[in-house]
């Protein structure tokens, strides 16, 4: 081979590992905020249900839905995140998180489209108190603003908060 088809390959690599290292990412407005999720942790995005409130469950637990024929715990995580909780409209989204069995729904304000995100995301600033914190894992700069980088993992051991005979999934 060639001096300039090795580096043509080397070039290649370099790419395919940028590609690799790059993640595809939702992004949702919560409140005046916008998330991006991860898409590999997303099953799948909807309308946001009809939901049923559990007494005696914390506010960041909205309660539960029937969603596809099971029963679906499902998340408000505005307050911790130290977004706007007002009543949700028509452009409310239900994403369905999944990490193994674990399987949740997280309300939104709206989906606004998708984002990579790569070696560029930051950390983030801890201003939203120690639990909204804790959800993010960072954040991406944008022409219109940063964006923060929701931590699913995170936002999956809220339950270990829950009372023992209040665990969802």
């Amino acid at each position: 081979m060639t001096d300039s088809a090795l580096g043509s390959l080397a070039d290649d690599e370099a790419r395919d590992d940028e590609v690799a290292a790059a993640t595809d990412a939702i992004v949702a407005r919560l409140g005046g905020g916008r998330f991006a999720v991860e898409l590999s942790r997303v099953a799948e995005v909807g309308r946001a249900p009809g939901i049923t409130r559990v007494p005696g469950l914390p506010n960041w637990l909205a309660g539960v839905a029937n969603w596809r024929g099971r029963i679906l715990p499902v998340l408000d995580l505005r307050g911790l995140l130290g977004a706007d909780t007002d009543p949700l409209d028509h452009r409310a989204r239900l994403l369905v998180l999944a990490e193994g069995s674990i399987v949740v729904g997280m309300l939104v304000d709206a989906v606004e489209g998708t984002t990579m995100l790569g070696g560029d995301v930051a950390a983030f600033p801890p201003v939203s108190g120690p639990t909204g914190s804790g959800l993010l894992s960072g954040q991406v700069p944008r022409d219109d603003g940063p964006i923060a980088v929701l931590d699913v993992a995170a936002v999956l051991r809220l339950r270990e908060s829950l009372p023992r005979g209040r665990r969802t999934a």
